[in-house]
């Protein structure tokens, strides 16, 4: 798989998220985070703002739910349109079953593991998803310093991905920046959310290449032209 950047608007402008969205017309899609404070201590934005975006850009968008009852809501962003969906696993009750009702939407399926949550007990479980999105920090907020720890796991998901023959995405979110996104595509991922790094950065559109570059550089398999 290519290596694909996602920008957070979480770190963006929030009070101008249509014209922060024109700052990143080369990313491969835009990152929402959707928080209800309730699984995360954070309360952001939610459908009906989805929604409303959804009109601004013909970028993908990559929707990640911290929410309680991903069950419930999930599908409803599927149905706005929203093209990746991702859930906890430590929320869901019934992953599978939501994985291929997101499917039947029409959207790409994501799970995503908290960085204490192991891979080993889902195994069997990746084949129903497009992507699984390791966090690289505690969800909630944004600007946090990056976990070293996670980078063993990162490496362990590669190999169950690797034997199921699928193209399955391994994307990682949590202070990802020039220097840790190539420890993370080394260690196996091929998909990076990048918040601070782009939006606090004086050219958005210049660092999300430039983070591609440094991802594609490394020499994992997964990447383009490897």
């Amino acid at each position: 798989m290519p290596c694909c950047i996602t920008p957070s608007i979480l770190n963006s402008d929030l009070a101008d998220l249509a014209g922060q969205l024109k700052r990143i017309h080369g990313a491969d899609s835009v990152h929402v985070d959707v928080m209800d404070n309730h699984f995360v201590p954070n309360l952001t934005l939610g459908l009906p703002v989805v929604e409303s975006l959804r009109r601004h850009t013909d970028l993908p968008f990559d929707i990640h739910l911290m929410i309680e009852d991903p069950d419930r809501w999930a599908p409803q962003y599927a149905e706005a349109g929203c093209e990746s969906v991702t859930f906890h696993v430590e929320a869901a009750t019934a992953p599978i079953r939501l994985a291929r009702e997101l499917h039947r939407l029409g959207s790409r399926a994501s799970m995503a593991l908290r960085p204490a949550t192991p891979i080993e007990p889902y195994a069997d479980l990746v084949t129903e998803l497009d992507q699984v999105l390791l966090m690289t920090v505690e969800p909630g907020f944004g600007g946090q310093k990056f976990l070293d720890l996670v980078l063993p796991k990162i490496a362990r998901t590669r190999e169950i991905v690797r034997r199921t023959g699928q193209q399955i995405g391994i994307q990682v979110d949590g202070g990802v920046n020039l220097d840790t996104i190539v420890r993370c595509a080394e260690a196996g991922a091929d998909v990076f959310v990048a918040g601070t790094a782009v939006f606090g950065a004086d050219d958005p559109e210049a660092m999300v290449e430039a983070l591609r570059q440094k991802a594609s550089s490394c020499e994992f398999s997964g990447c383009a032209g490897r």
